[in-house]
């Protein structure tokens, strides 16, 4: 049977996956080694998608938390990966595996994973958004990724806000700033009743909303599916989110936006491999 392979490139780790249909039928993930970067990190993506190639193997997709030149394949400035700042990695896997190979941001893949297999099968329209370390998105429109310059469109967490930018406000930072914790520990906390941890979940989710009305506004879509460590607690912030959405000047857009979190497990590596599926 025909399959896929999808590569979740991380700060810390490759992960990656070899898909049939919708299902991820084995595993590899190795370190990234960040630090050492530069060939160390790419002979290890090498490494990776070796382990799971096979002879009916029909395509790469790679998601990277960076810019990247889609229709060339070169990845540029990656943060947390020492020397990729301009990596022509779809020629080079190319070469090295006589396979086509596709290049997106991350968050992206994630919007595009959840149009191919989960919840964004249902939408035309809609923008997906990480929330965890950092807050980035995508956006699907008309049943395929928004066509843009550098894959930076969607990145909300970069817009300024208080006296500093989104991101700071709706990822991780936020609980370790507020509570000295992180936010999966004080969703522990709040589940076991601390009301100090609850009102850090009702302050997130009033700065959440502000994030909700600026996709509104840009965007308008039918829908947006929240992902990330932190979309695990959807429940701690729905209800403080849709309070502070009250006072959005289109009252109808938000009784019409559908606001959901993924149920996909794996979502980097699936999201990945999507990028084969058009």
């Amino acid at each position: 049977m025909e399959n896929i392979i999808g590569i979740d490139m991380g700060g810390t780790s490759i992960m990656g996956g070899l898909i049939e249909g919708d299902t991820i039928i084995k595993h590899f993930t190795t370190e990234t080694k960040a630090q050492e970067g530069g060939e160390v990190t790419l002979n290890l993506l090498i490494e990776v998608i070796r382990q799971l190639k096979n002879k009916d193997t029909k395509g790469i997709g790679i998601g990277v938390p960076s810019v990247v030149d889609r229709n060339k394949g070169i990845v540029y400035n990656v943060q947390n990966i020492k020397d990729w700042d301009e990596v022509y990695l779809k020629d080079i896997l190319e070469a090295e595996f006589d396979l086509p190979v596709f290049i997106d941001n991350d968050a992206n893949c994630f919007a595009y994973g959840e149009k191919i297999f989960g919840k964004g099968k249902e939408f035309k329209n809609f923008v997906g958004i990480t929330l965890g370390t950092g807050v980035g998105g995508g956006i699907i429109q008309n049943n395929h990724l928004l066509i843009d310059s550098n894959c930076g469109s969607g990145e909300f967490g970069e817009i300024p806000y208080l006296n500093s930018v989104l991101e700071d406000y709706c990822g991780s930072s936020f609980f370790v700033r507020n509570a000295n914790m992180s936010g999966y520990e004080v969703a522990l906390k709040a589940k076991q009743g601390d009301l100090e941890a609850v009102s850090v979940y009702e302050e997130y989710g009033l700065h959440l909303s502000m994030l909700v009305k600026i996709i509104l506004l840009i965007i308008d879509p039918e829908a947006i599916i929240f992902g990330g460590s932190i979309a695990k607690s959807f429940n701690l912030f729905e209800k403080s989110m849709f309070e502070n959405l009250k006072d959005f000047p289109y009252p109808k857009s938000i009784d019409k936006i559908k606001i959901m979190t993924s149920e996909l497990h794996e979502i980097g590596i699936l999201g990945a491999g999507a990028l084969c599926i058009d």
